[in-house]
């Protein structure tokens, strides 16, 4: 062994023996904040204040035991100058320490020293002589790692370089749910994950560039930045369907943040069971920006002006008048500020009691608190209340207008032509009334955006959208209402739109979703997808109407491989191709047009090759239907007659940028296998 590999060694050891100490403290931390837990030790903390405490105190405590398996730390930084000089600083995703006043072992990723680690270059070294990366393997003893290797820059030397160390974790198996990218966060990733709450960002990620990491790291790093203004607020990660959100769901954990609210916005809109399919074209509709105005035109139709005449309101043996044409001021008055409606309708009482005090008053002196909720609570004000401004549920205004072919016609005249308005309306009979309704997915849709125009919902302090190059206009309204106050992260791929109504700008994106000056930051360098891959998908960006730059990948690796087979032997074909996969390490996904995923299924099981849908995250071999795979990544993927994929949505659909998601969520092998022509 030569001097310097000793020298590395004893290093190495030196690491070693820190990483046991960390262990050691950590395992005091989480015994400490589980004594907590139990003795209540705080004292101070009773009532409600109590019980809060003993619920960080439990949350806390459980993150530190749940932790996945890993290292304690992955790199470390020599400072040679500023604050830190002479210090060694561990960087990891959790700040150990052996009590809170001693220096920590391990600085927290988030924190702001820690950024040095992702940002520093030979060129700006920020201070930092050594940076230092550490490899590892799980650990022999149960324990969360083992430290295998390490490799330093001497950035203070004008050294920089990416090792081997990273582009292994980059390309690191993907068996189960999806990692962390704490370790290998690039330059133009940290940017976008730090930035402040206040901020909006929308990433244009090409496939590979982990904008969705980006998202998620981002959340992690405003909950530990901004704790108690982002727990009063709270936040909010859409994501597409429910097998992403279980592909995604242990990040955030992994980076020690829990308590965050992981959704659908079908799930987030859901008043009512989905019982109805639409046509295509009524959910086409439904979707459309257009539709917001006909439902808020439905909705403020039921004000009436002229509905009530005088009002007469009972004082004692006195009788106060309110003149119809005053009454009628009052109403248009308040129509004219545009409120929230049921803000409107309280906003008229308001101004009738305020009416009938200022003649009170100036007859018999000021009115008490009492007399005034006297005056609110009388029957006859409520009465014209309910003629001028009539309370309304959502339900009561989509029914009829979804149901009456001449309710529509009053509310979408000049808005939506008679074809679009029959296309609009129920088929068959017309429900009796809402409670007899079934309600569309898209109906859901409709009846929140009311909900909104009713009353604003209760939002978010900041809303994490991925795949947002797939929704709505309307949809996007849903969730402006849900982040009016807050901020958000936009993420997606305007070539991997797949939805009737995917967008073709983000700008158009933005501004419906409240947010039209919003940065669009692209990132177009990936870390996931091999080269020979990209360059696939790539060809067949060109065919795609979106204005997306091509994609590059920094992987040089990676296998592709076209498999033409037979007409009817495509299905031996895939079960060849996937024996093949599995002499090599990593997961396998088989993905194909929805209607073939069963026939595919039969001839694995045949071959006796076991194979799971895609909600098996931890399957070996898994069948996925190209309509989910979106988000998803397999070491080796085996894409099924690409033909058929893009020629499953129908003349006019979008097709072909199901099949460039497709094409691009294999991590280090493709596979495909197709007996017609290729459409790229």
């Amino acid at each position: 062994m030569t001097s310097t590999d000793t020298a590395l060694q004893r290093a190495l050891d030196h690491e070693r023996a820190h990483h046991d100490h960390c262990r050691t403290a950590l395992a005091a931390m989480v015994e400490g904040a589980q004594e907590h837990v139990v003795t209540g030790e705080d004292v101070s903390a009773s009532g409600a204040d109590a019980e809060v405490l003993g619920y960080r105190l439990r949350s806390r405590a459980k993150e530190m035991r749940e932790l996945p398996p890993g290292p304690l730390f992955f790199g470390r930084l020599d400072f040679a100058e500023g604050e830190e000089t002479g210090r060694a600083l561990h960087i990891g995703r959790l700040r150990i320490t052996e009590h809170p006043a001693a220096p920590p072992l391990v600085v927290d990723w988030r924190a702001p020293v820690s950024r040095a680690f992702y940002q520093a270059t030979a060129s700006d070294p920020r201070g930092v002589d050594v940076r230092r990366r550490f490899g590892w393997a799980p650990g022999s003893r149960g324990e969360s790692a083992d430290l295998t290797g390490m490799e330093d820059e001497h950035l203070g030397r004008g050294e920089s370089r990416a090792g081997a160390i990273v582009a292994r974790e980059i390309e690191r198996p993907r068996v189960g749910p999806m990692r962390d990218i704490a370790a290998t966060i690039q330059p133009e990733q940290d940017d976008l994950v730090r930035a402040g709450l206040g901020t909006t960002v929308c990433v244009q990620g090409a496939p590979g560039t982990g904008k969705t990491a980006v998202g998620l790291h981002r959340a992690a790093y405003l909950l530990y930045t901004h704790p108690q203004r982002i727990e009063r607020g709270g936040l909010l990660i859409l994501g597409p369907n429910p097998t992403f959100l279980s592909y995604i769901a242990e990040v955030l954990p992994a980076l020690g943040e829990s308590g965050v609210r992981q959704s659908t916005l079908d799930r987030e809109i859901a008043r009512h069971p989905v019982t109805r399919t639409d046509d295509v074209r009524a959910a086409a509709l439904k979707h459309d920006a257009r539709t917001a105005e006909v439902l808020r035109r439905a909705l403020y139709a039921r004000v009436d002006p002229g509905a009530a005449g005088d009002l007469t309101v009972p004082d004692g043996s006195y009788r106060w008048r309110v003149p119809a044409e005053a009454l009628a001021r009052v109403v248009a008055d308040v129509r004219r500020e545009q409120p929230p409606y049921t803000v409107g309708r309280e906003r008229v009482r308001a101004r009738i009691v305020r009416y009938v005090q200022e003649r009170a008053e100036r007859r018999a002196g000021p009115r008490t608190n009492a007399w005034l909720r006297r005056v609110e609570r009388a029957r006859p004000v409520g009465a014209v209340l309910d003629a001028v401004w009539p309370r309304v549920r959502p339900e009561e205004v989509l029914a009829p207008l979804l149901g009456d072919p001449a309710e529509l016609a009053r509310a979408a005249d000049g808005v939506l032509d008679d074809e679009e308005q029959r296309a609009l309306l129920w088929t068959g009979r017309a429900p009796r009334s809402w409670k007899s309704a079934r309600w569309s997915a898209a109906d859901l849709l409709l009846l929140d955006e009311v909900a909104g125009l009713l009353e604003h919902p209760e939002g978010y302090g900041h809303v994490v959208v991925d795949e947002a190059q797939d929704l709505s206009p309307m949809e996007c309204r849903a969730i402006a209402r849900r982040s009016a106050f807050g901020s958000l992260t936009v993420l997606g791929d305007l070539a991997q739109g797949t939805t009737p109504w995917a967008a073709r700008s983000w700008r158009t994106v933005l501004a419906h979703l409240g947010r039209p000056d919003a940065a669009v930051v692209p990132l177009t360098t990936g870390f996931r997808v091999p080269k020979k891959v990209v360059g696939l998908a790539n060809r067949l960006l060109e065919r795609l109407d979106v204005d997306v730059p091509p994609a590059r990948s920094l992987r040089g690796d990676g296998e592709l491989t076209l498999r033409e087979a037979a007409p009817g032997a495509v299905p031996e074909a895939v079960v060849d191709a996937v024996r093949h996969a599995l002499t090599r390490e990593g997961s396998v996904g088989v993905v194909a047009a929805d209607p073939d995923v069963p026939g595919l299924r039969a001839a694995l099981d045949a071959a006796g090759i076991a194979a799971a849908g895609p909600e098996a995250l931890s399957a070996r071999v898994a069948v996925v239907p190209a309509s989910v795979v979106k988000g998803l990544e397999y070491d080796h993927v085996v894409a099924v007659e690409p033909a058929a994929i893009a020629a499953a949505e129908g003349p006019g659909g979008r097709g072909l940028h199901r099949l460039y998601v497709v094409l691009t969520r294999a991590v280090s092998r493709l596979d495909v296998v197709h007996a017609r022509p290729l459409p790229f």
